[in-house]
């Protein structure tokens, strides 16, 4: 296959065919004559034939010109239209988020879109707690954990926070839950593998209950909050991501008590100075972390 020509060259040819003239087409590219005459001297010796007659008071296309001349208008098209339509994908804000905090992030995006359709965001969940910028492209994420120090622009969203949550139906009509001692009569629900938050919650409480073992578990909050919503039994979860239900009375708290982990929610970006759009968004996520 024969060498290309230089994309210079053609783009020279382009404004060259246009003009039909040195000197105007000089003047379009802001450089010399000479140097318009050097391109595309050259690119007709690298194609092996004339592009363009030159005449007296001016050029013109050779029948070999008239043909490039179409093409070549064809290619800086599709690369003009190649930079629309790449630098429009990547006007949307790519976002990364774990599968646990989708229960407060989707609602909030959702009115950031109604609020700011000029600035679109597409939402990537995955189970993963945190993110890696140098091998996965996105603009930002959120992450679970403490504190990051490894990311230049961070802001704190909240901290974990648990509390048993249980149905408004469960807590007037089914056995009594007026003290944590009570939890030994309920179906504990948990939304991990393990007994770690009820655990850990347990402890603040100063209380042993022997039935935390025989619970059910769940993939996901989602999963143990839609169980408990039902009046299936008492859940564990983080008071910050259920707030949406706690306020439409889908969930109910029993008991004041809510416990830190020492984990918490940050949105991360892998700049120190994030775009303008960027910032907006970022800052007004901590704002609606800040309004419970």
């Amino acid at each position: 296959m024969k060498r290309l020509p230089p994309l210079p060259a053609l783009h020279t040819f382009l404004i060259t065919a246009q003009c039909c003239n040195f000197t105007r087409a000089a003047e379009q590219l802001h450089i010399t004559q000479g140097a318009v005459s050097r391109q595309i001297a050259g690119l007709e010796e690298h194609l092996g034939y004339e592009l363009f007659i030159r005449l007296a008071r001016g050029l013109e296309l050779t029948a070999e010109g008239r043909e490039w001349l179409p093409r070549v208008q064809q290619v800086f098209s599709l690369i003009g239209d190649s930079m629309e339509q790449i630098g429009a994908k990547r006007e949307t804000l790519q976002l990364k988020a774990p599968s646990c905090v989708m229960r407060w992030l989707l609602p909030r995006l959702l009115q950031w879109q109604r609020e700011r359709p000029d600035v679109p965001v597409k939402l990537t969940a995955s189970l993963q707690h945190g993110v890696d910028f140098h091998r996965e492209q996105f603009d930002a994420a959120v992450i679970y954990g403490t504190a990051p120090h490894d990311s230049p622009a961070t802001l704190h969203l909240f901290d974990e926070q648990l509390t048993p949550v249980c149905s408004p139906t469960l807590l007037n009509g089914g056995p009594a839950l007026h003290t944590p001692a009570d939890l030994q009569q309920h179906l504990l629900l948990h939304p991990t593998h393990t007994d770690d938050d009820w655990t850990l919650w347990l402890e603040a409480a100063e209380l042993h209950l022997s039935n935390i073992s025989s619970g059910q578990h769940f993939e996901t909050l989602d999963q143990a909050m839609s169980m408990a919503s039902h009046g299936t039994g008492v859940a564990i979860g983080d008071w910050s991501l259920i707030g949406d239900d706690l306020n439409a009375g889908r969930l109910v708290m029993p008991f004041d008590l809510k416990v830190k982990t020492g984990s918490g929610y940050y949105i991360v970006a892998p700049a120190s100075e994030p775009s303008a759009k960027l910032q907006e968004l970022m800052g007004w996520l901590v704002e609606q972390a800040h309004t419970r």
